[in-house]
This record gives structure tokens, C-alpha cells and sequence, in this order.
């Protein structure tokens, strides 16, 4: 070892934690809350809430991400009490071939689109996604899906960021 790591890892220690903001307590209170209302854990939209600083108003369920496809259109329980207790606006993504006024009868969800097709066009993407925000803008909104391919609406659509369903559906 070369002399003075000692110091240096000391340095680096104290200033990377001058760095990181020190929060009151209340707004600490605050998030934790928040994110409970949006289901998610506070390391999740604690990162989500710095990386844009902005909050989370907005919900993007793929209808795979809800296991809805034709023919099964009925939520597991589980599924179904989470999305009761969301406090945002909760909007669904039919993907073919299962149609939005379908996925909002069964999920009962504030609104529902057509997702993006599959191999879709990076344009294509942003503009089914766009359609779905509304009038909210990307970093506003996550989204909530099951396969790799919905990562890319992330990118498209600017999204806030990307859960997967696996994990935020997850049962205690």
C-alpha cells in the first residue's frame, strides 16, 4: 500500500458525506410517506425524487405488468389492493392485442392507452407514450412493467423511471 491511504480514504470519506444533503426530519417524514402512497420503497423514490427532482404524480402500468391479456382479465388480489391504494393518477398500457377500455374496465384505473407496438420505432414509442402522459411530462411519471423491451419507454418517453412488476408487486 502507498503511504497515506489511511489519510486519503478519510478525505474521501468526509467529503463525500459534506456532499449529501441533510434533511430536516419533516421532509424526511414527507417522502417516506409519499412513497408509501405510491407504493414504492423510500430507497426507490428516494433515488427516483433526486435523480429529477421532481415528484412522482403519475403511474404507468403496463397491462402486462398487471398479468391482463386477452382471455384473462381478472387482477390477482394482491395486485388489485395495491392499486386501490395508489395516491396518483394511475394510467394503463394495453398491449395488443388487449384494448385500453378493456384494461381500465378490469384495472379500474383513472385512464388507459395503446401501448407501444412491439419493435416499434423509438419515435412511434415517444409518441404512444406521450399520448398516455397527457398532460403531465415524463419525469413526472414511472413506469411499472414486466418485460425488457418496456424498459426502452423509460428512454422514449423520459420517464422518471422504470420498476419492474416483480418487484413492485412483490408480497411481503
Amino acid at each position: 500500500m502507498a503511504p497515506g491511504v489511511a489519510w486519503r480514504t478519510h478525505c474521501w470519506g468526509a467529503a463525500r458525506k459534506a456532499l449529501l444533503p441533510h434533511l430536516p426530519i419533516e421532509v424526511l417524514r414527507g417522502r417516506l410517506r409519499r412513497a408509501g402512497e405510491l407504493g414504492l420503497d423510500y430507497r426507490t423514490y428516494a433515488g427516483i425524487r433526486a435523480t429529477t427532482g421532481r415528484d412522482i404524480v403519475a403511474v404507468l402500468f403496463s397491462s402486462n405488468a398487471l398479468e391482463l391479456r386477452k382471455g384473462q382479465m381478472r387482477l390477482a388480489a394482491h395486485t388489485a389492493a395495491k392499486l386501490d391504494q395508489i395516491l396518483a393518477d394511475r394510467r394503463g398500457l394495453a398491449t395488443a392485442p388487449l384494448q385500453p377500455d378493456g384494461l381500465m374496465a378490469a384495472a379500474g384505473l383513472d385512464a388507459a392507452f395503446a401501448a407501444p407496438p412491439a419493435f416499434a420505432s423509438f419515435a412511434v414509442q415517444k409518441q404512444a407514450l406521450r399520448a398516455a402522459l397527457g398532460r403531465y411530462s415524463g419525469d413526472q411519471a414511472i413506469l411499472i412493467g414486466a418485460y425488457e423491451a418496456e424498459v426502452e419507454w423509460c428512454a422514449a418517453a423520459r420517464l422518471a423511471g422504470y420498476v419492474a412488476s416483480s418487484d413492485y408487486f412483490a408480497q411481503p
